[in-house]
């Protein structure tokens, strides 16, 4: 999960297929004493609908949730130089943070288009650390443990 740090660009294969290449900022979750929170960068890339439906939902500093595998892959550049790269290869991609308004100021987000059709609203993205004192015991299930265990 984090923010697209450019607009998604929507492309096309010659054969047809739509393709999305973007690059994500995400948050390190530690911060070391004296020191400002560092991000690292991780190459995105979308085939298809999942291409087609980042491209029309998400917008530089959108909040996005991607789930896929990693890809290594080299190529030559313009210069003639081998270079290799890293990249997820989405999946599935999903919104996360706060729904905001087609009229609301430009800031990140998705702005308009959302489908109301949806099931479930986006969760609610919040820095605090989550409070567990009004559990209770019977607010878990026991787990019955055998030997048919896939780990």
């Amino acid at each position: 999960m984090g923010r697209l740090v450019a607009d998604p660009e929507l492309k096309t294969t010659a054969s047809g297929i739509s393709v999305t290449t973007f690059r994500i900022a995400v948050d390190r979750s530690y911060v070391k004493s004296g020191e400002e929170r560092q991000a690292d960068f991780i190459d995105v890339v979308a085939w298809r609908n999942t291409a087609e439906f980042i491209c029309k939902h998400f917008r530089k500093g959108s909040l996005i949730a991607v789930d896929g595998s990693l890809q290594s892959r080299s190529y030559q550049a313009k210069d003639g130089s081998n270079r290799s790269v890293i990249e997820v290869v989405v999946d599935n991609a999903s919104f996360t943070g706060e729904r905001r308004d087609a009229n609301a100021s430009y800031g990140g987000g998705y702005s308009g288009g959302y489908n109301n059709s949806y099931s479930q609203p986006a969760p609610q993205y919040t820095e605090q650390t989550p409070s567990y004192s009004n559990g209770s015991s019977q607010d878990f299930m026991e787990v019955q443990l055998d030997d048919d265990l896939p780990f």
